[in-house]
């Protein structure tokens, strides 16, 4: 039996993710494999290398520095969030992340991105990082408020565009029961995209983005489907918050984030204390 953990993004919203993580590694439980995409990508990897609290701090600690999350980023470097402090200063030198821990544990990884020329759907595995984090960049840079990224010689955004709950690339993977940890309530639905001239104008150099964008809520809804058509087929079960997080994906309160992140623990812990077998036999 392959055990899979499946991790939405959400930008800020992924706090919750991490508190489910930081439960799942108080009781000593790592699955065979994690796949994420965005900021699931970006929290799943300090998970896996072992570092509890590390995602906590690199989502809270630094909320309110100008290099993290502002629009000071966006007027000089095009981003909303920082990449490069966020992905090179904070993994390298201010917090660092054990690659070494990381490489180590057997729990295998991908990465979900988006080619920005095709509107398809990549997935990277576990020795992208050895290149560094451009690829957990590349995954996380939200269309709009965030420049393509280049990886080797592709162009890429946002993984959570083309494949925001990448489930069906697990099951490609051998993975026998999913564990899909969400950052949306049930109930969720994803509204279309707004403002589709503004948006037709920034991303005039990648039609089928801008074609990937209009129909986003509808891709949305079918991974939706799709994760419940295995939790009824007992393939799949699903930790997400139980009401909508009082947080969207550019919060910089740390109270709210903090609020997030301590449902995520207590719905990590009440999942393994009931379900925790079905992965042990």
């Amino acid at each position: 039996m392959k055990t899979g953990l499946v991790l939405e993004g959400g930008g800020m919203r992924g706090v919750y993710t991490v508190g489910v993580l930081d439960a799942f590694t108080k009781h000593n439980f790592i699955p065979d494999y994690l796949i994420g995409v965005s900021a699931g990508a970006s929290n799943g990897v300090s998970y896996i290398s072992g570092q509890k609290g590390r995602a906590l701090r690199t989502n809270t600690e630094y909320i309110n520095d100008k290099r993290y999350l502002s629009f000071y980023n966006l007027l000089t470097k095009g981003s909303l969030f920082g990449m490069d402090f966020l992905y090179d200063e904070l993994p390298k030198t201010i917090d660092p992340f054990d690659y070494d821990s990381f490489f180590a544990n057997p729990c295998d990884f991908k990465v979900g991105v988006t080619n920005a020329e095709t509107g398809e759907a990549e997935f990277y595995g576990k020795d992208s990082l050895r290149d560094g984090s451009t690829v957990l960049k590349a995954s996380a840079s939200i269309p709009l408020v965030a420049p393509v990224v280049e990886y080797k010689g592709r162009k890429y955004l946002d993984g959570g565009t083309s494949s925001p709950i990448p489930v069906n690339e697990a099951l490609r993977d051998g993975c026998d029961k999913l564990i899909v940890i969400l950052t949306r309530h049930r109930k969720f639905i994803k509204p279309a995209v707004r403002f589709q001239t503004f948006c037709s104008l920034v991303m005039r150099k990648y039609p089928a983005m801008m074609d990937l964008l209009k129909r986003h809520h509808i891709v949305y809804r079918e991974n939706q489907k799709e994760v419940a058509r295995l939790e009824k087929e007992g393939k799949a079960w699903v930790i997400a918050p139980e009401k909508p997080l009082v947080i969207d994906r550019f919060e910089k309160n740390k109270d709210k984030l903090l609020v997030a992140y301590r449902q995520g623990f207590i719905d990590g812990e009440k999942f393994l204390e009931k379900y925790r077998t079905e992965f042990e036999k």
